[in-house]
C-alpha cells in the first residue's frame, strides 16, 4: 500500500472515531452539568446527579451487545459497511437527544426517551471502536502497527476535546441559566454536520486486507460470537482485564472530576472543562509516539509502564486537587489524563487486535473492550460518587479504587503473548496455503 493510501485509511479511522466519541462524551459531560436538573429532577441534588450518572452507565452495559451485533456484521460482511452503519446510528441518536423536551415539559417520558437514545448510542459505539481499530491495524505494515493503531485511539481524546471545547465555548458566551435552558443542546444538534462529514470520508475506503483474506479463504465465521467462546475465550478475558485500567481512571479524570471539582472543591465549570481539554490535547499528541515506542520495545512493556504509573499516581492526583488552585487542578489532570494514561490507551487497540484470529477479530476486540468498559468505565463516575457519599466526601476510597483497577489490568496483561513486528494474519495465511495445496493435489489426481 502506498503512503497516500495509508494516509487515507488512518484519516478515515481517526475522523470517524473522533465523531463517534464526540457524540458519546457529550452525554457524559452534560449529564454532570445539566441532566440532573432537566431530566432527572430530584429534591436531593446528589440523588439527581447519581441518577444522571446511572443513565450514563447504562449505555456501557449495552455496549457488549453492540459488540456482538456489529462484530457479527464486521466478521461476516466487512469492516467498512459496519463502520458506516455505526456512525449513522450514533449520529441520529445524538441529534434526537438535542431535540428532546425536558422533564418539566413532558414528565417521566423525558428521562425514558433519553435513556432509550443513550442505549442506542451504546449499541453504536459498541460496534464502532472495534471497526475503527481494525481499519488502521489490518492495513498497517507489521513494523508500524502500534503507530497506526494509535490513531483510532486518538479519536477518543479528540472526541472528548471537541465535546469539552464546544461546551466550554457555550458556557462562556451564555449565562448559566441559558446554558441549562437551551445552550447544552447546540453541540448535540450540530453533530449532524460532523456525521455527514465522517460518512463522506469513509465512503472512499476499501475493505481491509485481513477481511479480504478471510473471505477469499472461505473461512468466514458463521457465528463469530459462538466461535470466539469456543476457541479464544481466554483472549476475551485478557482483553476485559486489560481494559479496566484504561477506562475507569479515564472517566475519573475526565467525567467525575466535572462534578467533584465544582461541588466539592469550588472550581468553576469552565476551569474544570479547560483543564480536561488541555490534558486531552497533550495525550492526543503523545499517542502516536507511544504507539511507535510499542513497535520498538513491545506492546506489553509500554502498557505496563503506564499501568504502574497509574497505580503510583492515584493518591498524588487527589493531593494535587486538594490544593484547590487552578494551577494544581491543571497539573493533576495533565499528569493523569494527559501523560500517565497515554501509553495505556495508545497500545490497547493494537494489542487486542494481535491476540485474535482474523475471522473472529472484530467480535473478539469489540467484546473484550466493551465488557471491560461496562465493568469499569460506565460505572466509574457512579462508583466514585457513591464512595464519596458513603465515606463523608473522603477521596481515599476513590484513590484505592483507581489502584485496584491498575492491579487487575497488570495481572491480565501478563498473559499476553508479545506479537509486535510479527505477521498479523498467520492463521489466515496458513489456511490459504493449505487450501491451495488441496486444490493442486485434486488437480493432479
Amino acid at each position: 500500500m502506498s503512503k497516500g493510501q495509508m494516509r487515507k485509511v488512518w484519516i478515515a479511522s481517526l475522523v470517524g472515531s473522533s465523531i463517534e466519541w464526540f457524540d458519546y462524551f457529550l452525554y457524559g459531560t452534560v449529564a454532570a452539568l445539566v441532566f440532573n436538573q432537566v431530566f432527572f429532577a430530584a429534591t436531593d441534588a446528589t440523588i439527581g446527579l447519581m441518577l444522571a450518572y446511572a443513565s450514563f452507565a447504562l449505555a456501557f452495559f449495552i455496549r457488549p451487545l453492540g459488540g456482538v451485533i456489529f462484530g457479527y456484521i464486521g466478521d461476516r460482511i466487512g469492516r467498512k459497511k459496519t463502520l458506516v452503519l455505526t456512525l449513522t446510528i450514533m449520529g441520529v441518536a445524538t441529534v434526537l437527544m438535542g431535540l428532546l423536551p425536558t422533564y418539566q415539559a413532558i414528565g417521566v417520558a423525558a428521562p425514558i426517551i433519553l435513556i432509550t437514545l443513550r442505549l442506542v448510542q451504546g449499541l453504536g459505539i459498541g460496534g464502532e471502536w472495534g471497526g475503527s481499530v481494525l481499519l488502521a491495524v489490518e492495513y498497517a505494515p507489521k513494523n508500524k502497527r502500534g503507530f497506526y493503531g494509535a490513531f483510532p485511539q486518538m479519536g477518543v481524546t479528540i472526541g472528548m476535546f471537541l465535546g469539552s471545547g464546544a461546551l466550554t465555548f457555550i458556557t462562556t458566551v451564555v449565562s448559566p441559566e441559558a446554558f441549562v435552558a437551551w445552550g447544552w443542546r447546540i453541540p448535540f444538534v450540530a453533530s449532524a454536520l460532523l456525521v455527514i462529514f465522517g460518512l463522506w470520508i469513509r465512503k472512499g475506503i476499501d475493505e481491509t486486507p485481513s477481511f479480504k483474506k478471510v473471505k477469499a479463504s472461505g473461512e468466514t465465521a458463521k457465528l463469530p460470537f459462538v466461535d470466539i467462546f469456543k476457541t479464544q475465550w481466554k483472549e476475551v478475558l485478557i482483553a476485559v482485564g486489560g481494559k479496566v485500567v484504561e477506562t475507569a481512571p479515564f472517566y475519573i479524570f475526565g467525567t467525575f472530576i466535572v462534578s467533584y471539582g465544582t461541588t466539592q472543591l469550588g472550581f468553576t465549570n469552565t476551569q474544570v472543562l479547560v483543564s480536561v481539554m488541555i490534558a486531552t490535547i497533550i495525550t492526543t499528541i503523545l499517542m502516536p509516539f507511544m504507539g511507535g515506542l510499542s513497535d520498538k520495545f513491545g506492546r506489553k512493556k509500554v502498557y505496563i509502564f503506564g499501568t504502574v504509573g497509574m497505580l503510583l499516581y492515584a493518591f498524588p492526583y487527589f493531593w494535587l486537587l486538594e490544593q484547590r488552585t487552578f494551577a494544581t487542578l491543571l497539573i493533576a489532570t495533565i499528569l493523569g489524563l494527559g501523560i500517565i494514561w497515554a501509553p495505556i490507551t495508545a497500545v490497547l487497540g493494537t494489542m487486542f487486535s494481535e491476540i485474535f484470529d482474523a475471522k473472529v477479530r472484530y467480535t473478539g476486540v469489540s467484546l473484550g473492550y466493551q465488557i471491560g468498559a461496562a465493568v469499569a468505565g460506565g460505572t466509574a463516575p457512579l462508583i466514585a460518587t457513591a464512595l464519596l457519599v458513603q465515606f463523608n466526601n473522603s477521596y481515599v476510597p476513590v484513590a484505592i479504587y483507581i489502584m485496584l483497577t491498575s492491579v487487575i489490568s497488570l495481572i491480565a496483561v501478563l498473559a499476553v503473548k508479545e506479537k509486535s513486528n510479527q505477521e498479523l494474519d498467520e492463521f489466515v495465511n496458513e489456511t490459504q496455503e493449505n487450501q491451495v495445496e488441496k486444490r493442486e493435489t485434486t488437480t493432479v489426481n
